[in-house]
């Protein structure tokens, strides 16, 4: 049966990335650019994992010298990952900005496919086309003309859903050697020092901010990205990067449902369908093949049978 622990750990995070998105959205008012914010998550994320692992469980800071080079690339994919996110933004549409960064479930796949040459099978395809079209009615793109807007911002966004696929990728291959942890912790270090090279050093830490800012700095870097990509590590740590990235498409329903509930906006009825058919996807990802469930109970049969004749001699 597929590990309903890994789905648990990704709508999780889904959630805490949903409300952490609406949280942002009261930190850019502040005066607070998107870079900064960025800056801030990474190295807080960093610092706070190095103080807890270095008390908690030191020997999850060791790593191997000659693996150096895949969390400079994990780092890296995170770093461009969170960037190009809020350059999108930034240039269009939070909506528009969800959506391409959503076509991460394709881009796994097609990966799998002509990379790993792994064939999806045809309940996965039908996940990916219903968490695809469901995203795409819950932001409510129907309305958005997408062709008009910002060419910079359009290639932001789908670069996004690339090195998030990727980044995907590259986490679960980490994690058949290191705890989900020590994966977090350094892709955190990298991406911290990538983005306090691209921008001035430190310079958000710099910026005289009211206590009340400071604590939504806070509750974005510990719930809105420690905990959340610590469990979507674990998630995909459980269930493969194609079904982790489809059930991360509930993001952008738990950011609806938020804004409906806080902030007054209006859910339309093609967005409540678009809801639906993500959690459909989702729902079917977690149903087992019936030819597979079958080939197993035959063989819990075979060996019960054969139990029983070891048994009579």
């Amino acid at each position: 049966m597929p590990d309903k622990s890994g789905y648990l750990f990704i709508i999780t995070a889904a959630l805490l990335w949903a409300i952490s998105g609406t949280a942002s959205k009261f930190i850019f008012s502040t005066g607070i650019l998107p870079i900064e914010l960025v800056q801030c998550r990474t190295a807080g994320s960093a610092i706070f994992l190095a103080c807890i692992l270095g008390v908690k469980k030191p020997s999850l800071l060791m790593i191997n010298l000659k693996k150096t080079g895949y969390f400079i690339l994990l780092g890296a994919l995170l770093a461009v990952t969170q960037y190009t996110y809020l350059f999108a933004i930034s240039k269009t549409l939070v909506a528009v900005a969800i959506l391409l960064q959503y076509q991460a479930p394709l881009v796994v796949a097609l990966y799998m496919f002509f990379v790993l040459r792994e064939k999806p099978s045809i309940t996965t395809v039908i996940a990916i086309f219903c968490a695809l079209l469901g995203c795409y009615l819950t932001v409510g793109a129907y309305n958005l003309n997408i062709l008009l807007m910002s060419k910079t911002g359009i290639i932001a966004g789908l670069c996004s859903a690339v090195t998030f696929a990727l980044y995907t990728i590259t986490s679960e291959f980490g994690m058949r050697h290191y705890s989900p942890w020590t994966v977090l912790l350094y892709a955190f270090s990298v991406a911290a020092i990538i983005l306090n090279i691209i921008y001035p050093p430190l310079h958000a830490f710099g910026r005289s901010h009211t206590f009340v800012t400071w604590w939504w700095i806070f509750f974005i870097t510990l719930f809105g990205t420690i905990l959340p990509f610590a469990f979507y590590n674990l998630g995909i740590q459980r269930i493969r990067p194609t079904h982790a990235s489809i059930t991360a498409t509930l993001e952008p329903i738990a950011a609806a449902i938020i804004s409906y509930a806080f902030l007054g906006e209006i859910l339309e009825q093609w967005q409540i369908i678009g809801a639906i058919l993500v959690i459909t996807a989702i729902v079917i990802l977690q149903q087992k093949p019936q030819k597979k469930m079958a080939t197993n109970s035959l063989n819990e049969l075979t060996k019960t049978q054969g139990l029983k004749k070891n048994v009579e001699r």
